[in-house]
C-alpha cells in the first residue's frame, strides 16, 4: 500500500487590530485556528502547519516590549497544551509556531510538534533571524535557535521545520534531508516587496535538493498600523520533484489540503542521486569562516 499522508497548511489574516490588548489578540487568533483546526480535521488532514507567530500579529515590525507579553513556555504554556488536546482529539499531528520563553528574558521563534495522539514530542528554534532592518527587529525579540535539526518521528512519518528566514539557507535545509526528513513545513510571516519572487523558488530547490515534501506557509494582507507591506498569502504544499500541487490564494485566510505520497521520495532518491554523490570530504569552506 502507497504511504499517501494528507497535509493541510493555514494562513490566517490578523483578525484583531494590532492595537488592541494583547490577550484580546491572542484569543481572536486562537479562536480562528481552532475553528480552522476543526475544518482540517473534518477534510481528513493528518499532519497540519500553522503559520509563524500564529497567534497574533508580525509584532517585529517595531521594538515595543509589550509583545514579550506573547511569550510562553513550550511544552508547559497553555497554547501547547490546547493544541495538544485538539491533536489528539482530531488523531493529526501539529506543527505549532510560538514565541516560545526559554529561560527568563531568554526567548526564541519556535514550533512544538506534536504527535497525533497528543503527545508533545518535540520542538524546533528557528536558526537565523535576520538582521535589524527596519520592519524587522527580530533580533530585538529573539535569539539564534540552538538545537540544530531536528526530524520527529510521528505517526505520519518524520517531519523536520524551517522557520521563515531560514528557508534561505540551504544548509540547514539539507540536515533536515540527512536526518531523515520527509516533509519539511516552513512557517512564514514574509511580504511582496522583499522575498515574493523568492516564494515559489527557494522551497521548491530545497525540495529538489533533498528529495522531500515541503509545506511553505505565509500569513496574508496588511498588518497595521506599520505596514511593513503585504502578506501575500500563496501558501503551498511541493513534492520531491519540485513541483508546486497545492496552493492558497493571495490575500484570504485558507486551508490547503493534499495528498502527499511519501513513497514518491523512494522514487525520486532511486532517480536523482544527490545523497550518494555527495562530496563532504571537500565541503570544510562551509563552515571554515
Amino acid at each position: 500500500m502507497p504511504r499517501i499522508v494528507r497535509g493541510g497548511l493555514i494562513q490566517v489574516a490578523l483578525c484583531e487590530p494590532a492595537t488592541s490588548p494583547i490577550e484580546k489578540i491572542k484569543k481572536a487568533m486562537i479562536d480562528r485556528h481552532v475553528a480552522l483546526i476543526e475544518q482540517a480535521a473534518g477534510r481528513g488532514v493528518e499532519a497540519l502547519c500553522l503559520q509563524e507567530l500564529f497567534y497574533g500579529p508580525y509584532f517585529c515590525a517595531e521594538q515595543e516590549s509589550k509583545w514579550y507579553g506573547l511569550t510562553e513556555r513550550i511544552p508547559d504554556g497553555p497554547t501547547t497544551k490546547l493544541m495538544c488536546e485538539l491533536a489528539r482529539k482530531h488523531s493529526l499531528v501539529l506543527v505549532v509556531p510560538m514565541y516560545e520563553e526559554d529561560l527568563p528574558g531568554v526567548y526564541y521563534n519556535s514550533a512544538a510538534v506534536i504527535d497525533a495522539d497528543g503527545t508533545y514530542v518535540g520542538k524546533y528554534r528557528k536558526t537565523h533571524i535576520p538582521h535589524c532592518a527596519p520592519g524587522f527587529w527580530e533580533k530585538f525579540y529573539f535569539r539564534p535557535g540552538n538545537l540544530g535539526y531536528p526530524v520527529f518521528e510521528t505517526r505520519v512519518g518524520k517531519v523536520g521545520v524551517y522557520i521563515c528566514y531560514d528557508r534561505h539557507f540551504p544548509e540547514g535545509a539539507r540536515c533536515l534531508g540527512l536526518n531523515g526528513a520527509e516533509i519539511v513545513f516552513n512557517p512564514s510571516a514574509t511580504v511582496a516587496g522583499l522575498s515574493e519572487y523568492l516564494w515559489k523558488l527557494e522551497q521548491p530547490a530545497h525540495a529538489v535538493a533533498n528529495q522531500f515534501y515541503v509545506g511553505a506557509i505565509n500569513r496574508p494582507g496588511y498588518e497595521e498600523p506599520w505596514r511593513i507591506g503585504e502578506f501575500y498569502g500563496q501558501s503551498y504544499f511541493c513534492n520531491p520533484r519540485g513541483q508546486i500541487i497545492a496552493q492558497a490564494g493571495r490575500g484570504s485566510d485558507d486551508l490547503v489540503v493534499a495528498d502527499l505520497d511519501l513513497d514518491a521520495i523512494r522514487e525520486v532518491r532511486n532517480v536523482w542521486q544527490f545523497f550518494r554523490d555527495r562530496r563532504p570530504e571537500l565541503y570544510g569552506a562551509l563552515t571554515a569562516g
